[in-house]
């Protein structure tokens, strides 16, 4: 290895100015190609955003008059109108306590089924897991429709909680399995040998370990019941609305206020990029930390 290194290092140094020059050319074509796609990718992201954030602050009139596209006078009244709605605060207290809630349920499922199933060498649980992350979950709508109907709790917090709780668990289970295949059996066999039980092993040794994974799931299904629309718009009722179908109280039959709906989705938008920006690390760490194993 250092006899490698070494050739290497006197082959660079052997290196004249002129093939050193030649060489840093041949190189510039793709650094401006991968600058170029990495510019034209962020804009890809960044625009609608952008646009969204801007018409949010112009009048209807500014929004369809194409030479105020960047320069304009401001207005919060788009803002006015979103908070003067009398249920609007309750509709933000639906979507945070219904994120909540489904989160937590599928997190207190979701992480012993998955130990389960890494410990002991569930395949066909896991091929189960992986297939109800395969169906869609709209898919299931209709039949839940039908069953929480003839419950009757359509209309209720606690459909809109079991549906994002059903939908999320599968994930929670996938991510968190493969966080459990990464933890070493080494330390849950030494505390098995000093006493403890398989759930206290569980409890005192593998659970704490598993909080970066437990984290990553958890923002990643509260994410998930945050931007639900299909699932909110059939089963919930006029006094638990989230804020992804209370959006919809912008679009009229004949026009749309579209300073309104922009204003709006800004406020469905803005709690959810808060999250991923102060949690990033959290969820990346959480992913690749149950990319290898050992």
């Amino acid at each position: 290895m250092t006899m490698t290194t070494t050739q290497t290092a006197s082959a660079a140094e052997r290196e004249t100015p002129v093939e050193l020059v030649t060489r840093k050319r041949a190189k510039r074509p793709y650094d401006v190609f991968r600058a170029v796609m990495l510019v034209l990718i962020v804009l890809t992201f960044v625009a609608p955003i952008a646009w969204m954030v801007l018409a949010s602050l112009k009048t209807n009139v500014d929004i369809y008059d194409s030479s105020k596209s960047f320069i304009f006078e401001p207005t919060l009244q788009n803002y006015g109108t979103v908070f003067g709605q009398a249920n609007y605060l309750e509709y933000i207290f639906n979507s945070f306590w219904v994120g909540f809630a489904s989160t937590g349920l599928s997190l207190l499922l979701g992480v012993p089924a998955a130990y389960s199933m890494s410990r002991f060498v569930m395949n066909k649980s896991a091929a189960l897991v992986l297939l109800a992350r395969i169906i869609p979950g709209v898919s299931l709508l209709v039949p839940w429709y039908f069953i929480f109907s003839n419950l009757r709790m359509v209309g209720g917090y606690e459909v809109l909680i079991l549906s994002h709780m059903f939908v999320a668990l599968p994930l929670v289970v996938y991510i968190m399995m493969s966080f459990f295949d990464s933890l070493p059996l080494e330390l849950e066999e030494q505390a098995l040998v000093d006493g403890l039980t398989p759930i206290g092993a569980f409890l005192r040794i593998a659970l704490p370990l598993s909080v970066p994974g437990i984290a990553t799931a958890g923002i990643l299904s509260f994410i998930f019941s945050w931007n639900n629309f299909m699932f909110a718009l059939v089963l919930s009722g006029s006094k638990t609305k989230t804020l992804p179908v209370a959006i919809f109280d912008f679009v009229a039959y004949a026009s749309i206020d579209w300073g309104g709906l922009m204003a709006a989705a800004v406020v469905i938008t803005l709690p959810i990029m808060v999250i991923a920006l102060f949690t990033q690390k959290y969820i990346v760490s959480g992913l690749t930390a149950g990319a290898t194993k050992g």
